[in-house]
């Protein structure tokens, strides 16, 4: 080997040794995990998203923002569970309903669906094809009488004696004239085109005997007048 060949052989393996050498010198943590912190994110997989990108970090993670001081994650707000579900997912930021109970559930009890159900003996309800149950409250007719009675297993009151009314303290019959006493006579009147008694009756007073004749009356003459009943007499 010339001595010029020989000059460039030592020339090239001093370059080699120093270029190792200074490589040897840095580890490879300081490569692979450098302090990115301000300069981008990573999300579980490695990925790299810049400041001001949007993000998931993993599959059930909520969105997060990466900005210079990590990344910045907010809980949304969720939808709301359907309280008959049977099997939640939380393979997302959200649990999501995968199956929902095909009953319907009130009152710790169970209906099928179109199932129709008496809560008390005057609501009834019904479980709906959504299963929701729904409940009517029965309207009770207006009564004839001033003394109704309620029975067992039934919803509204009931007149067992029939329409009547007050006359004073006294309950007379709708329909006819009654002789409360020796001078007066009450029959129940009607309200204004219905079948529903007034709760007061009519009465009328008979002249007596001793009581002397106004100007223009007569014997026969009737007074009319309402007689109010007593409020401890009142069911």
């Amino acid at each position: 080997m010339s001595g010029h060949g020989l000059c460039l052989s030592l020339a090239l393996l001093s370059l080699t040794s120093g270029a190792a050498s200074e490589y040897s010198t840095k580890t490879d943590l300081d490569y692979e995990f450098g302090d990115y912190r301000g300069k981008w994110c990573m999300d579980d997989y490695g990925f790299v998203y810049n400041i001001g990108e949007t993000y998931y970090p993993s599959p059930t993670s909520c969105p997060c923002t990466c900005t210079e001081d990590g990344p910045l994650c907010i809980q949304p707000q969720c939808p709301r569970i359907h309280p008959r579900c049977t099997r939640i997912s939380y393979k997302s930021c959200c649990p999501v309903c995968e199956a929902v109970s095909k009953v319907c559930v009130h009152g710790g009890k169970t209906y099928k669906v179109l199932e129709e159900f008496m809560l008390s003996p005057c609501e009834k309800c019904r479980c709906e094809a959504n299963r929701e149950v729904y409940c009517t409250v029965s309207e009770c007719p207006a009564l004839h009488c001033v003394n109704p009675t309620y029975e067992p297993h039934h919803c509204c009151p009931i007149c067992k004696s029939g329409p009547n009314c007050f006359a004073g303290s006294q309950v007379i019959p709708a329909g006819v004239r009654v002789d409360v006493d020796e001078y007066t006579v009450c029959f129940c009147s009607y309200k204004d085109g219905t079948w529903e008694t007034h709760h007061q009756a009519t009465c009328e007073r008979r002249k007596r005997p001793d009581q002397p004749e106004e100007p223009g009356g007569t014997s026969e003459q009737m007074v009319e007048e309402q007689l109010t009943p007593e409020l401890d007499t009142i069911p």
